[in-house]
């Protein structure tokens, strides 16, 4: 559902009550059916966000231009994005996302290339801390989007987290909301003049209560079930995005990972790329025709990690979405 955090993320410095704090975010069913069973007085607690998550909200908080509907749709400085004109409303121009560049001829099954890397894997960083809290620090945009009436005008905003969490205790999440960003030119020019969000940006800090997350699995089937793969590349690649911004994820169970994804029929290899914060890695994509959609993947070229996650529209291919996991540790500090 469409909850107070999102709606504070488009209102911004608009907003009246952006002072007082926020509900704490929404488990999963599951995650709130095991804590209502587990607890005398259960109460609210997070829900993990997916990449992307498609909701719909009429508004007109939003708009300047009178008349002028949006819809909004649920799906820093980016390496690969192109400055706009001057916005004539004084608002933040924002920028018109491209998408992550990589090298023509870069084509052929990413089977072998996945097995090889598996097979030589590194320790990641984190492998050598310790602590009771897993933490993330993650940027994403295209959760929520706004869509001009016919769904042809998109934006969003980049939104930055950070966030420690514990099995069975409690953590704390930071969420950032940054500038505007467009998945095409037509997009920023529409928007210009029609938004009324104040340049700065508005951060929520947050308590998470406790909650208890499944372990991560090691073995082979318990990772394929959780990756979806009878599902098909595409839910994969979600779930792999999933697992890394959720997980410190071992080196074992890394390479077990790449293999799972080496298995699944319909990755394409497209070799060494640069990731929007500007990091070296390789990526693997997969086309998913029936829904005019691409998902790319890009890993450390070393240790194995994801280190961002895309999905594109195709026909023509423009940006939708995409997920950065700039940083994981352990470690015993919040904050």
């Amino acid at each position: 559902m469409f909850g107070e955090q999102r709606t504070r993320t488009l209102l911004g410095p608009a907003d009246p009550a952006r002072r007082t704090p926020p509900e704490p975010p929404r488990l999963s069913a599951r995650e709130l059916i095991a804590w209502a069973e587990s607890t005398a007085e259960p109460r609210t607690a997070r829900r993990d966000a997916r990449l992307p998550r498609r909701m719909v909200l009429a508004t007109g908080a939003i708009v300047a231009a009178a008349g002028a509907g949006v819809v909004i749709v649920s799906a820093n400085t980016p390496i690969g994005v192109e400055p706009g004109p001057a916005d004539p409303s004084g608002a933040v121009p924002g920028r018109v996302l491209v998408p992550v560049a990589y090298r023509p001829g870069t084509d052929e099954p990413a089977g072998p290339r996945l097995r090889a890397l598996a097979g030589a894997l590194a320790d990641a960083p984190y492998e050598n801390s310790a602590g009771r809290f897993t933490y993330h620090h993650k940027k994403v945009w295209g959760d929520p989007v706004m869509t001009s009436p016919g769904g042809r005008f998109a934006v969003a905003f980049s939104r930055e987290s950070k966030v420690w969490w514990t099995p069975g205790g409690t953590g704390r999440q930071r969420t950032t909301t940054g500038a505007p960003e467009y998945p095409d030119q037509a997009s920023r020019d529409y928007w210009a003049g029609r938004l009324e969000i104040a340049a700065s940006s508005a951060i929520d800090d947050i308590p998470l209560p406790p909650f208890d997350r499944a372990l991560l699995p090691a073995d082979r089937p318990g990772l394929a079930g959780l990756l979806k793969t009878g599902l098909g590349a595409g839910a994969v690649s979600r779930e792999t995005g999933n697992t890394f911004g959720r997980y410190a994820v071992p080196r074992r169970t890394r390479a077990e990972i790449l293999r799972i994804l080496a298995d699944v029929p319909g990755f394409r290899w497209r070799g060494e790329v640069t990731d929007r914060a500007g990091r070296d890695g390789v990526a693997v994509t997969f086309d998913d025709r029936e829904h005019s959609q691409q998902h790319l993947l890009i890993f450390h070229p070393r240790t194995g990690e994801l280190l961002a996650s895309e999905l594109l529209t195709l026909g023509p291919l423009r940006m939708n979405a995409y997920e950065l996991i700039l940083a994981t540790d352990r470690t015993d500090h919040l904050g």
